[in-house]
This record gives C-alpha cells, sequence and structure tokens, in this order.
C-alpha cells in the first residue's frame, strides 16, 4: 500500500487535468474545422446580416481555407500527441512498462469518441451554430499560428509543384451555380424539392450559359408579310396569324423593314374604314411600311440573360436573330426566354396547345423533332446530350450522319430512335424510347 501513495500524488492529478484539457481542445478543433467547412456561406451571411458577429467572422476566416485548415490541423495535431505522450508517461508510471499499450488503447477510445465523433457530429448537426460560436477562437488560433502556417503553406505549395499541382487558395471547389444545382438535384431525388421547383430555378440559372440561337425560331418557321402585297392579303393573313407582331420584307425575306404590330394595323385600317373617304380608295393608298416599327437585331451568340435584361431595358418583346454576316437566322420571343424557366406556355390562338411529347401506342414517346433536346430532358428527366445539337432531329442527324428517312431506326446514347415523319428533309415527328 505505501508504494502507490507517490503514484497518486498531485503530479498525477495535475497531468490528469492537463490530459483531459488537451481533450477537450482537440474536440474544440474537430468540431470547428467541420462546422467551418460545412456551414453554408449562404445561411452565415443570412446570419451576419441579422447582426450576428460570429457569422461575420466565420465569413471572414472561411475565405482562406488552405490558412484555415493549416492553423486547425496544426492546433489539433499539437494537443493530440501532447496528450498521448501526457498519457503514456502516466500510465508507465502507474503501470509500468505495460502501460505503454494500456495508454495507447485507453487514449484512442477517449480522441475518437470525445475528441473526433463527439464534437464532429454536433458541428454537422448544427453547422452554421457552431461556426458562429467557435470563429472568435478559431480566429485567435489562425493569428497565433499565422508565421508557422505561412511556413507549411510555401513547403507543400513547392512539393506539390514538383509534381505538377498548382495549388490556388482563392480558387472555388464548386462554383456558386455548381452548389446551388447539386442541392437542388439531391433536394429533388429525397422528395424535398417537387421537380417543377427545380426545373425553374435551373432554367433560370442556366440563362447566362445559353444563347438565342438554341431557342430561336428558325427562319423556315418564321411568318412573314410580303411589304408588295395588297391591303387585303396583309389584313387577312395577320388575321388569320396566330401571332401579334410579324415581320415585313420587301422583295428578298432576308430585307426586313420592319415589323408591324396587330394593334396597329387594326387602328389603321379602322381609321381607314371610318374616314369620310371612299374605303376602297382609302385601301388603295395604304402602305404598310407607314405602320411598320424598326426592326430590332439581335446577333445568335447573344446569351439569354443579356438578351432578356435587353427586352426589358427597351420594354420590347420581338427580336429578329442574325449570324455574323448579318443573315437572318430566326426570331426571339421574351415569351421564349421566359419559357426557358417556367415551362412550356401556351394560350388559346397556339396552334399546337397540346405538349410537344405525347405517348404512342406502343408505349413510346412521340416528340416532334424541332423539340429542343434540353425540353425533353427537362421533361422525361432524361440525360441526351445537347453540346452537338440543339433540337431531337438535329440530334439524330448528327449521330447518324446522314438524311434519315422514314421508318429508319437508331440506337445510341441509351435510346432507341425511330424517324416517324421527314419533310423537306427535316424530321418532324420521331419515336423514342430508352433501351
Amino acid at each position: 500500500m505505501e508504494s502507490t501513495i507517490p503514484i497518486l500524488d498531485a503530479a498525477f492529478w495535475v497531468t490528469t487535468g492537463a490530459i483531459l484539457a488537451l481533450l477537450v481542445l482537440s474536440g474544440l478543433f474537430s468540431g470547428s474545422e467541420t462546422a467551418l467547412t460545412a456551414a453554408s456561406r449562404g445561411k452565415l451571411r443570412a446570419r451576419a446580416d441579422k447582426g450576428d458577429g460570429g457569422a461575420q467572422r466565420a465569413l471572414d476566416i472561411t475565405e482562406d481555407n488552405e490558412r484555415l485548415i493549416g492553423s486547425v490541423l496544426l492546433g489539433n495535431n499539437l494537443v493530440n500527441i501532447l496528450a498521448a505522450s501526457l498519457a503514456t508517461a502516466l500510465f508507465t508510471r502507474v503501470f509500468g512498462e505495460s502501460g505503454v499499450a494500456l495508454a495507447t488503447l485507453v487514449m484512442t477510445l477517449l480522441v475518437l469518441v470525445f475528441a473526433e465523433v463527439l464534437p464532429k457530429t454536433y458541428a454537422i448537426t448544427n453547422a452554421e451554430a457552431a461556426a458562429s460560436r467557435a470563429a472568435p477562437a478559431i480566429n485567435l488560433v489562425i493569428k497565433v499560428f499565422s508565421p508557422v502556417v505561412s511556413a507549411v503553406r510555401w513547403f507543400v505549395r513547392g512539393i506539390l509543384r514538383m509534381f505538377g499541382v498548382q495549388a490556388d487558395p482563392d480558387s472555388q471547389i464548386l462554383a456558386v451555380r455548381e452548389e446551388i444545382a447539386g442541392a437542388l438535384y439531391l433536394g429533388h431525388s429525397e422528395g424535398v424539392v417537387e421537380k417543377e421547383d427545380r426545373d425553374r430555378i435551373l432554367g433560370a440559372l442556366d440563362l447566362g450559359e445559353r444563347a438565342v440561337e438554341e431557342i430561336m425560331l428558325h427562319r423556315s418557321q418564321i411568318e412573314m408579310i410580303n411589304a408588295r402585297s395588297t391591303p387585303d392579303s396583309i389584313l387577312e393573313q395577320c388575321l388569320n396569324s396566330n401571332h401579334t407582331r410579324l415581320p415585313i420584307y420587301r422583295d428578298d425575306p432576308d430585307n426586313i423593314v420592319g415589323v408591324v404590330h396587330a394593334k396597329d394595323l387594326l387602328r389603321a385600317m379602322h381609321k381607314l374604314a371610318t374616314s369620310d373617304d371612299e374605303t376602297s380608295k382609302s385601301l388603295d393608298s395604304f402602305d404598310i411600311c407607314d405602320l411598320a416599327r424598326e426592326p430590332y437585331f439581335v446577333p445568335e451568340t447573344t446569351t439569354l440573360d443579356d438578351q432578356m435584361r435587353q427586352f426589358l431595358r427597351m420594354r420590347s418583346h420581338f427580336a429578329l436573330v442574325v449570324d455574323e454576316y448579318g443573315t437572318l437566322e430566326g426570331l426571339i420571343t421574351l415569351e421564349d426566354i421566359l419559357e426557358e424557366i417556367v415551362g412550356e406556355i401556351t394560350d388559346e390562338f397556339d396552334p399546337d396547345a397540346d405538349h410537344p411529347i405525347r405517348k404512342s401506342d406502343d408505349n413510346q414517346f412521340l416528340v416532334d423533332g424541332a423539340m429542343t433536346i434540353r425540353d425533353l430532358n427537362r421533361a422525361t428527366d432524361w440525360n441526351l446530350p445537347d453540346e452537338e445539337a440543339n433540337t431531337v432531329a438535329g440530334l439524330v442527324i448528327h449521330e447518324a450522319q446522314i438524311i434519315p428517312e422514314v421508318d429508319q431506326v437508331f440506337s445510341f446514347h441509351g435510346f432507341r430512335f425511330e424517324v416517324v415523319a421527314v419533310k423537306d428533309h427535316r424530321i418532324t415527328k420521331l419515336k423514342i424510347r430508352p433501351l
């Protein structure tokens, strides 16, 4: 009994207290690292805007993740190694040579449970709150360890450069858009986000990456007015048209001289019909170009985001798309851009109010050839590539390398494509089903 008394002296309790304190510090470092790296910067910004100083500090120190992680890892390793050394000395003093193995086992369990799993679980569960609370202490640690961390960073970058790796601490691993898109896809897969909501938000985010040529109405489908036509035929064409704005050309469809609005035409016709002159004489003197508005041309490479801003700035809904040589390629409207966000917009005047995708009798999808691949993917949750072609018909022609004939069948990208209808070397209808 007398031999055990010196073992449980003041040094024993001081060492034990030091080990426990170091375990607490280790848990603080581990939890802080997890909280600061897992916390959403958007949520931290929201907390900071409400006056949370800790959240603002967390935002500041996470600007340089390399410095943050270096400082936290340095502190964490210091306290873990020191705690293990003290525990080894303590257990060796109490149990002799067998104390080394016992100290390793006990410290492994204590560090695993109380310095790793427990604090990190809490940090993941309450990432933003934990990051806000830990930020002031971690900020102090970063300042204390800054010289050492800077030297380590310089050394690490030198080693990485030897292997051809360029480390850029200012670059973000994921762009903001990719983070949002990933969160939306994850939320949809877990049933938290509806497909329609996901598609609308992703559609809005994609506007800056897509050009007007991808969604414009091709020139072959544009309805135009010939300025040389008689007033009666022009009026009849406007009344029979499903569109309120029609381009006007003279002699050559590429020679667009203006755009007429149905309301302007009806006002002019009403004025002629109610004038004192004879109606027939008034109609003979009518010139559609007098009502035409200045045509608005845009390059085919303009992004949808820029074009929508231009529409809103100019209070216009209609633009003609030209290529680099000034040749008319198609037209685009504000509605076309909005449809990329909210989906197809139809009204009572649309000739094809039904969805361009229908289920055929043989359980295949009957698709309009002019439908864009993006719209098809959105409607079916498929992943057909749209890098080489904008429309479904264009994708088939690109992959087949020929102009297909009716009833020809192709298989690529995991889908079966059957050509149903062709008109003027254009594929107008296809049947598609996953293989």
